[in-house]
């Protein structure tokens, strides 16, 4: 497992974010500007905490040396911009208690940061409490992972319990729960019917950056390439889901996230909280800490003066202002509101 979770960072730092459904979204510009920046605040209140900014680090690192190292870097780098922060899939620990510290060593970094363990669908009640131990979590990340667990080698295959382990862990477990895909996006159904098994936190974690599919693809024999397209992009699902009227439902953006106006537009479509994970790897890979934390600060100073060239001095504001989408975008707003 240690090598596959090194295959996975290697992997996914070597991949291209280059355009995606985020360039598809305009907005109407304000040319008259009467915002100053120093007036945008983005500090929103979350799972009883006021948080400096909606930017979170997103699940992708633990369960090797080599991941171990990146985590350090991740919760200093949390812990210096106040950023929440999931790690990778907590089952390599659960598996091999060696690898527990490659996990465990984010909360010894961070001791009073916002931290979410993660583990997948198809592990047992049992190990969910165990994630949570291991990283005194103030929240638990349940991934859902079906397409790419068909495409990986050793990957599970056995779905059929899925409906009632998320109503187990929803009903008995204390802390939020966060239910997130992992690249392939959400539909109005399928958060329609996690909302029924009693989940209030979904991150949609759509197409458009990290690919999973591509990924396992390149870790077994024979590549099953017309999948990689498979799912809704990062817009599309946060457009699915722009009427769905559920009450105390949180609606995280993640996937494909770039930079600051790929930030903006997602909280003006909707999103409570927008997670990066390959844009926080590659900050933390390629720069020193001090450079990382440098460039993540600024990172939050140009959603805000991004906000103020739109006169929103808020998350709320900025959620009334008017976007253009392009021709494709309008397509699948038009055949999903026939579907609903």
């Amino acid at each position: 497992m240690s090598n596959r979770k090194d295959d996975h960072i290697s992997l996914a730092l070597n991949q291209k974010f280059i355009n995606n459904d985020f360039d598809h979204v305009r907005f109407v510009p304000e040319s008259l500007c009467y915002t100053d920046c120093s007036s945008v605040d983005i500090s929103v209140n979350f799972f009883d905490r006021k948080l400096l900014s909606p930017i979170y680090i997103n699940a992708m690192s633990g369960g090797s040396l080599k991941s171990l190292e990146v985590n350090k870097k991740l919760a200093k780098l949390s812990k210096a911009c106040g950023f929440p922060i999931a790690t990778g899939s907590i089952s390599a620990a659960i598996k091999n208690e060696k690898w527990k510290n490659s996990f465990s060593i984010v909360r010894e970094i961070n001791r009073d940061g916002l931290i979410f363990a993660n583990i997948g669908i198809t592990k047992n009640f049992n190990n969910v409490l165990k994630a949570i131990d291991i990283l005194k979590a103030d929240a638990i990340q349940i991934h859902l992972n079906a397409a790419q667990e068909i495409i990986m080698p050793e990957g599970d295959r056995f779905f059929s319990f899925s409906k009632e382990k998320i109503k187990e862990i929803t009903s008995k477990i204390k802390i939020p729960v966060i239910v997130k895909e992992v690249g392939f996006g959400m539909s109005k159904e399928s958060v329609s019917m996690l909302y029924d098994l009693g989940v209030r936190n979904i991150d949609i974690s759509g197409k458009g950056g990290t690919n999973f599919i591509k990924i396992e693809n390149h870790r077994r024999e024979t590549r099953l390439e017309s999948f990689e397209n498979h799912g809704f992009s990062t817009v599309e699902s946060l457009l699915d889901l722009k009427n769905i009227n559920k009450k105390q439902l949180n609606i995280f953006a993640s996937g494909g996230i770039r930079d600051a106006y790929d930030i903006v537009k997602a909280l003006a479509l909707g999103a409570k909280l927008v997670g990066m994970s390959g844009y926080f790897l590659k900050l933390v890979e390629e720069n020193s800490l001090e450079e990382a934390i440098k460039k993540a600060k600024n990172l939050i100073e140009d959603v805000k003066n991004i906000m103020a060239v739109l006169n929103a001095k808020s998350i709320e504001e900025l959620k009334s202002k008017k976007l253009i989408f392009n021709q494709k975008l309008l397509n699948f707003i038009n055949q999903r509101k026939n579907s609903h």
